[in-house]
């Protein structure tokens, strides 16, 4: 049972028949009010008529005799201070050692949520701005599914629109045999950009021949629609060699052409249902009411938009998979979008849960990141980077190449999946690759310390002893890897990695003061083997962690 239901019991048993729904322990904030703490008392002293400090007194003397608690005091105006029993203790460690995936709670069993994240442009490479999308994205989409939920990672390409006119008139006019013959994503680039370049001359013939290739592939001319098909099998092919690099897998790829041919009967049910207004030649959804200005569904010229698309997508992803939720991991500068959609969805009667996670922009080294100001760094160039610094690092030890990835991208992703989504970060390399502080590569070394010291005890830990919590320091980290399960569940509730990566980094925090504190291979043998049961839980529990974060824990550094 929940530390929570037993003081919840306990406050059924002090006040028979009233209602204590919502009671909490929390762990204490400091170890000097002990253990774990619950304040409720404070909160139904008005129910119980009674004050605070009496509804505090009356559960802890109904606490009394429970073997869970060593000691309840009351402090200051009803706070219960709660101090749990070694016995109990130690068996809860059993109990998290014991359960699969360290006792991660399976609250999404049966339930299904898509995830929507990195969706980075076709026929462009990927750059250091696609990197907060892809592992956040990633990060909640490991997260969700190590609590039980059945998730449809899906990227959204942007692979319709104005763009491939303007690549197909390029790539036939612009590009050498060779290069057409050998096509790669650099080559979409370069040609999209010396298109995008003569279209704005001032002649505007180029431009119409743009144009007029882009109406030819919407009508589904054949030579049209191959070339755009061999753009996007050649983006795909690009992105997923930059996924496999950082571990990332989608259960489908579904860019904006997918919706085309929904978003036509979506803007004709808006129409019907009296949501969609003429204005100006456009249709327009009036959100005014709710202060969201008014969203465009179908341009003046006839064409759809992101509103269109996003509402089509919602609308086809609700019929094949009717998911309980649907996340959406983007930039924070399109809030208002989301929430003029997810409006209107709402209005069109769709209850499934629609979930924006905002994520702040990335600087680089202290300047922006933008192509004018000569810093837009290729994924692969900041991936190879990371690589190499990484080895520098490695090298010395007797590290190879492999086990540089591992540190370098692992140090790209800890230095993101660190903060808080919404703020803004600037990304440095000395802060990414430090072996010391809140780093990827520091909860990488404390894993392979962790390792090392088990193969040093001759086999690791002896798995048919038993958890012997004795000091402050095993206590305080035995405290700690129990609050496993729930780190996970705040991460996910809040949509937030970082809940998760804070976790990580107080834990291996609290294992470094155990591990300086507390003699281990020269302890005698039977503290020697409790306390190596100790350091392999927490290295259980800090692969787990990292591997929800989508890092690599090797096990030599």
């Amino acid at each position: 049972m929940e530390l929570s239901d037993i003081v919840k019991e306990a406050f059924g048993k002090a006040y028979p028949g009233e209602d204590f729904g919502g009671v909490r322990v929390l762990p204490a904030t400091d170890p000097k009010f002990g253990d774990y703490q619950c304040n409720d008392a404070l909160k139904f002293a008005k129910k119980a008529h009674a004050n605070p400090r009496e509804v505090g007194a009356k559960v802890a003397e109904a606490l009394k005799g429970n073997d869970v608690f060593e000691k309840v005091e009351i402090a200051g105006p009803g706070f219960l201070n709660l101090t749990v029993s070694g016995g109990w203790l130690n068996a809860q460690l059993s109990a998290l050692d014991s359960k699969p995936a360290c006792g991660i709670p399976q609250k999404g069993a049966g339930k299904k949520i898509v995830i929507d994240y990195s969706s980075p442009n076709a026929a462009k490479q990927m750059h250091i701005g696609h990197i907060r999308s892809t592992v956040i994205g990633c990060a909640i989409d490991r997260i969700f599914r190590s609590l039980g939920y059945d998730v449809i990672a899906d990227n959204h390409l942007g692979d319709w629109g104005t763009q491939f006119g303007i690549l197909i008139k390029g790539y036939r006019e612009l590009l050498t045999d060779e290069e057409r013959e050998n096509l790669t994503v650099a080559n979409l680039e370069k040609c999209y950009v010396l298109s995008a370049a003569k279209a704005k001359e001032e002649d505007g013939v180029w431009k119409d021949a743009c144009r007029a290739e882009l109406v030819k592939l919407q009508q589904g001319d054949k030579d049209n629609l191959a070339l755009w098909k061999r753009f996007i099998d050649i983006s795909i092919g690009e992105f997923d060699r930059m996924y496999a690099k950082l571990g990332v897998k989608f259960d489908t790829y579904r860019g904006e052409s997918y919706y085309n041919d929904t978003m036509p009967g979506v803007v004709a049910k808006l129409q019907e249902m009296g949501l969609a207004v003429e204005s100006e030649g456009a249709l327009v959804v009036n959100l005014e009411a709710e202060k969201l200005g008014v969203a465009i569904v179908r341009k003046s010229d006839g064409g759809y938009n992101y509103t269109t698309s996003d509402l089509a997508c919602v609308k086809t992803r609700v019929e094949e998979y009717d998911p309980e939720r649907i996340i959406y991991v983007t930039d924070a500068r399109q809030q208002l979008h989301f929430k003029q959609w997810f409006s209107i969805a709402a209005k069109m009667g769709y209850t499934t849960k629609l979930v924006h996670v905002p994520f702040g922009l990335m600087s680089y080294q202290g300047k922006a990141i933008s192509t004018r100001e000569g810093n837009l760094i290729k994924l692969d160039e900041l991936l190879a980077e990371a690589k190499r610094r990484a080895y520098d690092i490695v090298k010395e030890r007797g590290g190879d190449e492999t086990l540089a990835e591992q540190i370098g991208y692992g140090a790209v992703k800890y230095s993101d999946l660190s903060h808080d989504p919404i703020t803004d970060i600037d990304f440095s390399w000395d802060k990414a690759l430090a072996l010391e502080g809140n780093s990827g590569p520091y909860l990488q070394y404390a894993y392979a310390r962790v390792c090392s010291l088990l193969e040093k005890a001759s086999g690791g830990a002896d798995r048919d002893g038993s958890f012997l919590v004795a000091t402050p320091a095993e206590k305080r980290l035995a405290l700690q890897l129990l609050e496993f399960p729930g780190a996970v569940v705040r991460a996910a509730e809040a949509y937030k990695p970082s809940v998760l990566a804070d976790y990580l980094f107080q834990t291996a925090q609290l294992y470094s003061s155990f591990y300086q504190s507390s003699p281990i291979l020269k302890s005698e043998p039977s503290v020697r083997a409790a306390r190596l049961k100790l350091c392999a839980l927490f290295g259980k529990v800090l692969s787990m962690g990292l591997g929800l974060l989508g890092i690599d824990t090797p096990r030599h550094i």
